[in-house]
């Protein structure tokens, strides 16, 4: 990354002040950037953009900024819940930067993973490693790879991961994640700050789930004031280790296997190297700075990054020389280094799970009533 996309990237997060140049360019393309997604907008209210319906219930995940807020364990989340109330549930994400991204593809059919990372993307593929006997798919156009589940699968209730702003496909519910940390940034729009579109694109929302929450309730305050009326739910975001792995081991168990209260001890006693490619890679060595009696370096990288033998290479060395004991790394990225990085030191994968304390059954509650409600008003034949 340039030093000028790094700074542009500060300023788009509230991170630091822009120069008088750069605020100006940033804000003449937000401004063009604006006029275009409002245009897309009255578009679609106006009916000249139509909208099409899929032949089960939808649920959409998703939310107004760039940048991770916890989409994927979220998804992880309540496909799972689903299928504990009895639903046939699959998923469906875009794929991104995966090469099936534009035609489509099915990741895992609930038993098998067809696809890999590489392929399907890193997300995609997490999920399927994940979710056992819930398929995954990824495309770009959610109608036709939705379609392509319901007649491969005959689901009777599709997740699509980050759908908030396709309006192409109708929805039973939308689901808007919001980062209580952040909110919406500096409220600018892209590139000036990081909204996708703008807050008044709240209205379209069902319910509303602030993320990494804390024990403040000033995030809460704030979108209940701009969301006046809307379910409103705090989710916590909780550590867990997917495991110890030497590199050479490429799969993850199921989340029916995975304890989240798994003992974290021998880290605490021991010295770590991190490497991330996340949206929020500082967010991520601070909860490995949590478990580890200490954190002697780290590489971060970007969203997605594409791994080389470069790259493995310049994590193992740069280890070696802070004399780190184990490498420590997220399920999104050793679900593309599995099987490739050659590492003298064991990997351990700490993992993401979503909680909601105390409203975890009224969050179900809400989840099953509308799912319910959307399965039968389709009177879906399996």
């Amino acid at each position: 990354m340039n030093r000028m996309t790094k700074n542009a990237q500060a300023v788009m997060t509230g991170e630091k002040t822009a120069g008088p140049l750069l605020k100006l360019l940033l804000m003449i393309l937000s401004t063009l950037y604006g006029i275009a997604v409002r245009l897309r907008a009255i578009l679609f209210d106006h009916g000249v953009f139509q909208s099409r319906t899929l032949p089960c219930g939808v649920i959409s995940i998703g939310n107004l900024t760039v940048g991770g807020t916890g989409k994927t364990p979220m998804t992880i989340y309540l496909a799972e819940r689903l299928k504990e109330f009895g639903f046939k549930p699959a998923v469906i994400s875009r794929g991104y930067k995966g090469q099936a991204e534009n035609k489509g593809g099915i990741v895992s059919d609930g038993h098998n993973i067809l696809l890999g990372p590489d392929i399907a993307g890193d997300e995609p593929f997490m999920m399927a490693q994940r979710l056992k006997d819930i398929p995954v798919l990824v495309g770009a156009d959610r109608f036709q790879i939705g379609m392509k589940a319901v007649e491969k699968f005959c689901p009777d209730v599709i997740i699509f991961d980050d759908a908030f702003q396709h309006r192409r496909l109708n929805r039973d519910l939308d689901i808007v994640l919001v980062d209580d940390k952040s909110l919406f940034g500096n409220r600018y729009l892209l590139p000036r700050g990081i909204l996708r579109e703008p807050v008044s694109g709240l209205s379209r929302g069902d319910l509303f789930v602030l993320t990494r929450c804390d024990n403040s309730n000033r995030s809460f305050d704030s979108l209940s004031e701009m969301a006046p009326g809307k379910p409103i739910f705090k989710s916590f975001h909780e550590p867990y280790m997917c495991g110890i792995f030497n590199g050479t081991d490429c799969d993850f168990p199921g989340s029916s296997e995975l304890n989240s209260s798994q003992d974290y001890e021998f880290l605490k006693m021991s010295k770590v190297f991190v490497f991330s490619g996340i949206a929020k890679n500082e967010e991520f060595l601070r909860t490995v700075k949590a478990l580890a009696g200490a954190v002697v370096g780290m590489i971060p990288l970007d969203d997605h990054h594409k791994y080389t033998e470069t790259d493995y290479r310049l994590i193992v060395n740069q280890a070696r020389k802070c004399s780190a004991e184990f490498l420590v790394t997220t399920e999104k990225d050793y679900v593309k280094v599995a099987g490739k990085i050659q590492s003298p030191m064991d990997i351990v994968v700490v993992g993401i799970r979503v909680s909601f304390k105390h409203d975890e059954m009224k969050f179900s509650e809400f989840i099953k009533e509308k799912v319910d409600a959307s399965v039968k008003s389709r009177c879906f034949v399996k």
